[in-house]
């Protein structure tokens, strides 16, 4: 069960997009398992699938996923308001990370280990992209079918990576294609 607008406290959205703000490194990407994580498995404001949908919408709009997200989550969940907070509650931490970052680097960019501590997020960020791959395989899997998701996988993988189609197009290729497939209407028994 989802939550509707103004049923999520102020308070609960701001601290649950500051804790991503603060903890999203490596750029939007390596946001995204840090909002489902609080979203749908913490908070549970959204399912998997409605977490699944955001996601695939929001990689279809311009602009930084990492905003994006939050602000439909925030409007879903508490309405205009809620968008404000989600979005402001991520970007300030960004914000003031990165001027505090941006002047200890430039007095420290000299000393090894500042160096190796950026170098050492990347494999984090990895494992977590890994996990956010595997929850959506087991979704697609147990929705489509095992052979189904693989063509479907190797075909963007074709179309991403080989003929440089920007992830996009395909995504929202495959939501047009969803929306256009005739349905089956079934009769009243």
């Amino acid at each position: 069960m989802t939550a509707s607008p103004d049923k999520v406290p102020f308070g609960a959205l701001f601290w649950a997009f500051t804790r991503i703000g603060l903890l999203g490194f490596g750029g939007g990407p390596a946001m995204i398992p840090l909002v489902q994580q609080e979203v749908v498995k913490r908070h549970a404001w959204l399912s998997d699938e409605e977490f699944a949908d955001v996601l695939a919408i929001g990689n279809t709009l311009p602009g930084p996923i990492a905003t994006k997200m939050p602000g439909y989550i925030g409007y879903r969940v508490a309405g205009a308001a809620g968008c404000a907070i989600a979005v402001s509650a991520v970007i300030l931490p960004m914000i003031v990370a990165m001027i505090a970052l941006l002047a200890l680097f430039s007095s420290y960019r000299h000393v090894d280990w500042i160096h190796g501590m950026g170098q050492a997020v990347v494999p984090v960020v990895m494992v977590m992209m890994g996990q956010l791959t595997m929850d959506f395989w087991n979704k697609s899997r147990l929705a489509l079918g095992w052979a189904v998701s693989l063509v479907m996988a190797g075909v963007a993988g074709v179309t991403i990576y080989l003929l440089g189609v920007h992830p996009g197009w395909v995504i929202g290729g495959i939501l047009a294609a969803a929306l256009l497939r005739p349905t089956s209407k079934q009769r009243p028994a």
